[in-house]
């Protein structure tokens, strides 16, 4: 007799997040210089032919500032200097699929951006940020990085379109931690 199926979770309140285990961790980082944020148009892997900012998975025994740092450097050519962790996002997908981001912010950064074999990069004016051409999680989040709130997010998706979403950040006043 086999045993029936349960329905993959659809609402971030159905999840255990505080047993949950992702499939991978990785990291995003944006730079953000002049007014202007540094996005890329992802070529290939999670996200391809979506904007978002450079990053990708975690190598074991590698930090997620490492990994923000080589990924940044590797997807651009770009170093992102005193890059600052302020997010954490948890994404379980309804086909199991479960990945732990740590988003990064840096001010500054050396090289000059250019096109690689991952991404074309994007320098942005912060106002006209293209979220119809992101993941729908980011007009929820990137708000509070851009303004140097530390905030942690949990998605559930199916595909490439978010079911349901839930954000705690820090108080606005209370600035960077």
């Amino acid at each position: 007799m086999s045993r029936p199926r349960t329905a993959p979770p659809r609402r971030v309140e159905e999840i255990a997040w505080d047993t949950w285990v992702p499939v991978d961790r990785a990291t995003l980082t944006f730079v953000l210089a002049g007014g202007r944020i540094l996005l890329i148009r992802k070529k290939r892997g999670l996200g391809a032919g979506k904007i978002n900012g450079p990053g990708g998975r975690v190598e074991p025994g590698e930090t997620p500032l490492a990994c923000a740092v080589r990924e940044t450097e590797e997807e651009l050519g770009v170093l992102p200097l005193d890059p600052v962790a302020l997010g954490e996002l948890r994404f379980q997908f309804t086909d199991g699929y479960g990945i732990h981001v740590v988003a990064f912010r840096a001010g500054r950064f050396a090289g000059e951006a250019r096109e690689t074999a991952e991404a074309v990069p994007l320098w942005t004016p912060l106002d006209a940020i293209p979220y119809d051409q992101m993941w729908e999680d980011d007009r929820h989040w990137l708000p509070l990085l851009l303004q140097g709130r530390r905030f942690r997010g949990r998605f559930v998706f199916e595909d490439d379109r978010m079911l349901d979403h839930a954000i705690d950040a820090e108080d606005a006043a209370s600035g960077p931690a």
